[in-house]
């Protein structure tokens, strides 16, 4: 594995996976730089927060065992780090290899050719195997359905995967059958030359209804498991998110949003700077009441919408690129799925409902 991944509208896993270099007889199972903003912390807390499922005294355990390296000495538990140190978890064996296992899950295949193939992933589909999630993934489904095929590599963590979206979000993702697809497909995506638009359920009425939300995003000093913006552009990568308003629903709104870049959860992150955070989008505290009135009536209304939809209002709705082989340009379109329309149905009834009383 690499620390070196694409940029998506997902957590990057290059700080949640582990190099495979052998240091001193030692394998490096987890590698994390710390942010040029990153205030001093003990090492045993700034770690417990990034590696899923471990927890304080193991951690506290492994620095007594000389595990834990920063800057490539050991330190201890109460180590405070220090911006841009670089840490290391290492261990006297290796990290455990991802083998992909096929399983077999139903995909919703919009086209397939020789080249590549266009799927509209569910919500709650996990892309690919991770900490936590080694199977039920897409990229397991995937296995299943090319297990036939010569070019298949189970042992590749990642066969064709040249962009991915949220485990809860939903919509249009394009993987390549072939290294030459998946290497001219990564750089559309890479020079921006791929078309995206979503479709977002967001707290709120955006004002103005049609504009470009810019800033650069990167990871919260606060909250790891969170993106944020920073507008003077002092921490994270340039991000570019263009949106319309389709329909005022009341207390909720309907965008359509254009990437011009692919950042780590950018829509989710660049809407809670502009203060419509996605509508029940949890990690981002779109999960509570933002708008609307204290009114009992109105709170339960908004809860039978949480369990209408329980995930963050977001779906990857078109998708166009060049295609690897014919060097024509493509583009697909997806329906909203069922929850999303749900919920939209019900606001769109509430709103009728109050202009009628």
């Amino acid at each position: 594995m690499t620390n070196n991944i694409e940029n998506t509208e997902e957590l990057d896993d290059a700080e949640l996976s582990g190099d495979n270099e052998e240091q001193d007889g030692q394998f490096e199972h987890h590698r994390f730089i710390a942010d040029s903003g990153q205030g001093q912390l003990r090492i045993d807390k700034f770690l417990v927060n990034r590696i899923e499922n471990a927890s304080r005294n193991k951690i506290q355990e492994a620095a007594q065992a000389g595990c834990i390296l920063v800057n490539n000495k050991a330190v201890k538990s109460n180590y405070k780090v220090k911006p841009n140190d670089v840490i290391s978890v290492v261990m006297s064996y290796p990290p455990r290899e991802i083998k992909i296992i096929p399983e077999d899950i139903p995909l919703n295949i919009v086209y397939e050719d020789d080249q590549l193939i266009v799927i509209n992933k569910t919500p709650g589909l996990v892309v690919h195997p991770g900490y936590g999630n080694y199977t039920g993934t897409l990229v397991n489904a995937l296995a299943w359905h090319f297990r036939d095929q010569p070019w298949f590599n189970a042992d590749d963590p990642r066969p064709g995967l040249v962009h991915r979206i949220d485990k809860d979000t939903s919509g249009l993702l394009v993987v390549a059958k072939t290294e030459v697809a998946k290497m001219k497909l990564a750089l559309q995506f890479f020079e921006k030359t791929s078309t995206r638009t979503y479709q977002a359920l967001v707290w709120g009425s955006p004002n103005p209804e049609e504009g470009t939300i810019t800033g650069h995003i990167g990871r919260s000093l606060k909250d790891r498991k969170q993106m944020t913006v920073f507008p003077d552009g002092e921490y994270g990568k340039p991000a570019i998110t263009h949106y319309r308003t389709l329909e005022k629903l009341g207390y909720v709104t309907l965008v359509e949003c254009k990437l011009e870049t692919g950042r780590t959860h950018q829509i989710r992150a660049h809407f809670k700077y502009l203060g419509h955070t996605l509508f029940n989008d949890e990690r981002y505290g779109g999960n509570i009441i933002l708008k609307g009135t204290t009114f009992t009536k109105y709170k339960q209304f908004v809860d039978n919408c949480f369990k209408l939809l329980p995930r963050q209002a977001l779906h990857a709705k078109t998708l166009g690129f060049i295609h690897p082989g014919t060097n024509k340009y493509m583009e697909f379109n997806s329906d909203l799925p069922n929850d999303m329309v749900q919920a939209i149905n019900k606001w769109r009834s509430y709103i009728a409902g109050r202009e009628t009383e």
